[in-house]
């Protein structure tokens, strides 16, 4: 089957994405009792289970990130004329590989580390060394902008990193569990999810969204703009999702906490009511023009907004999805060693046949 839709190929304790009624449960909890609420070490202790237990998880992700700091001495000229991804990729290759916690906490931590120093680094800047005592999202801020952060950052950060840590059996968390399923290691399942998600279909949407907003302008002009791009075929970004035949649920949680940080003078007045305005029109017209189809707000739409608020620039979006999705990777990987077995699945021959 085309896409293996409708197929069950695990089952799992970790996640459960109800397209049908919009709903995202991680490890028993909504999403709307997690987002805003519980920080990404709460969440990751959820998914962690026996791996990543939560009692002590604050502090020794805090020293896994010093750990993690080792490795940007090694960003040369060669991985910053990579993507961002494609840098993260390279470091988190550099990590040993195994199926312990010590390796499971290093992954973890790793990307809020590196995502930062190759940040920074592009922009000829030098890498900031973590604060163990930090959370892990003031921390990862911290190392983006040199600076402590206000605790409405921290607080929308690190609801970011919550929605985003886990959602099912979607491409890249399939192919950790792919990997795992080999027993080749954490570090080689999480790498092979990175290279998922480095793909426009699935990790790649945030930033596009940017580029509509900016086309667009002002609020006045939405309509008009929206109207041609739907006129020329084009897809608008931040609408619609493979699973969600109502409004994802993620977008919700994510505009709950954008108005949270706007509240709090986080967020440029004028830069909201433009996103405000693009929604509003967008949803209107899929709507006249896409009866048959459910074209909703998705996570994306709500992400870009959210992360360039906190000084990311767009390049580095998935970057930053990795450094949340990364949990829900080793919760995966974790479960598929401890319960699975070798993944390998038929195919059906429809070539030609020999002679």
């Amino acid at each position: 089957m085309s896409g293996l839709d409708d197929v069950i190929a695990a089952e799992t304790t970790l996640s459960e994405v109800d397209g049908l009624n919009g709903r995202l449960v991680i490890c028993g909890y909504t999403l709307e009792e997690l987002a805003g609420h519980k920080s990404w070490e709460d969440v990751l202790g959820l998914l962690g289970g026996d791996l990543l237990p939560g009692a002590t998880l604050k502090s020794k992700l805090g020293m896994a990130r010093l750990r993690a700091f080792a490795e940007v001495a090694w960003i040369d000229d060669g991985i910053l004329a990579l993507s961002i991804t494609e840098g993260l990729r390279a470091l988190m290759a550099r990590l040993p590989d195994g199926e312990d916690a010590a390796t499971a906490l290093l992954l973890a931590a790793a990307p809020a580390v590196f995502v930062p120093a190759l940040v920074r680094r592009k922009a000829g800047r030098a890498a900031i060394a973590p604060n163990p005592e930090f959370g892990h999202a003031a921390d990862m801020l911290a190392m983006l902008n040199g600076a402590a952060p206000s605790k409405e950052a921290v607080a929308a950060l690190d609801a970011y990193l919550v929605t985003v840590s886990d959602h099912g059996l979607n491409a890249s968390t399939f192919a950790a569990r792919v990997v795992a399923s080999t027993r080749a290691g954490y570090t080689s399942a999480v790498l092979a999810a990175l290279g998922a998600l480095k793909g426009p279909l699935h990790g790649g949407a945030p930033g596009p969204v940017l580029d509509m907003l900016d086309a667009v302008g002002t609020p006045g002009n939405a309509e008009a703009w929206l109207s041609a791009e739907l006129a020329r075929g084009e897809r608008l970004m931040g609408f619609g999702h493979r699973i969600y035949r109502v409004r994802d649920p993620r977008a919700d949680a994510l505009k709950a906490a954008l108005a949270r940080l706007g509240a709090a003078g986080g967020m440029d007045a004028d830069r909201l009511a433009l996103a405000e305005a693009v929604e509003r029109e967008a949803l209107k017209l899929l709507k006249a023009k896409k009866p048959d189809r459910v074209l909703e707000t998705n996570v994306e739409f709500f992400t870009a907004l959210l992360l360039e608020a906190l000084g990311f620039p767009r390049e580095a979006f998935t970057g930053v999805f990795a450094a949340g999705r990364v949990g829900g990777w080793l919760a995966h990987a974790h479960e598929q060693v401890e319960k699975g077995r070798l993944i390998r699945p038929q195919s059906r021959y429809v070539g030609p046949k020999a002679a």
